[in-house]
């Protein structure tokens, strides 16, 4: 009995994470963001002095909520950084720490000898429903050189032509 209750726990937790984003509106306080959504995975400070409140569901999920606070620490924004907006932002010479701050953390980092590349994924919501879909980030030299998608269908993978 107790070892069927452990998984059925871990299951409902993945799906409440998954499920989380935030709701509050502009100009909530930071800490009331806080008391809605949790500790953020990381947090990345802004220029302006400001800071983005980072929630990613990786490596399991497909969003990463950025909560954008001003600097008087009331929210700006929320968005999903994993929405296929924010993926076309990245661009060939972006460093791995800029990737990061636009897309949150990454589901894997797989090193490839042959081509020199370093390459991070993370799941992101499928065009369709009949397999998973991974959005790829390319690094050699420690700038971006390319992108790509995989498409995991019955547990194969197929890149993106």
């Amino acid at each position: 009995m107790k070892l069927f209750a452990i998984p059925v726990l871990a299951l409902a937790g993945c799906a409440a994470i998954d499920a989380a984003r935030p709701l509050q509106a502009p100009g909530t306080p930071r800490a009331e963001v806080l008391a809605h959504e949790g500790q953020p995975t990381r947090t990345w400070p802004e220029t302006d002095g400001g800071s983005t409140l980072e929630y990613t569901t990786q490596p399991f999920g497909k969003s990463c909520w950025m909560v954008r606070l001003d600097a008087q620490g009331r929210l700006v924004e929320a968005h999903d950084g994993l929405g296929a907006a924010t993926r076309e932002r990245v661009q060939p010479g972006m460093s791995p720490e800029q990737v990061a701050h636009l897309l949150g953390h990454e589901r894997r980092r797989m090193t490839f000898a042959a081509s020199g590349e370093e390459v991070w994924d993370w799941n992101v919501e499928p065009q369709d429903v009949s397999g998973l879909l991974s959005f790829n980030v390319h690094f050699k030299d420690g700038h971006v050189v390319r992108t790509s998608y995989s498409y995991i269908t019955r547990g194969r993978m197929f890149p993106d032509p």
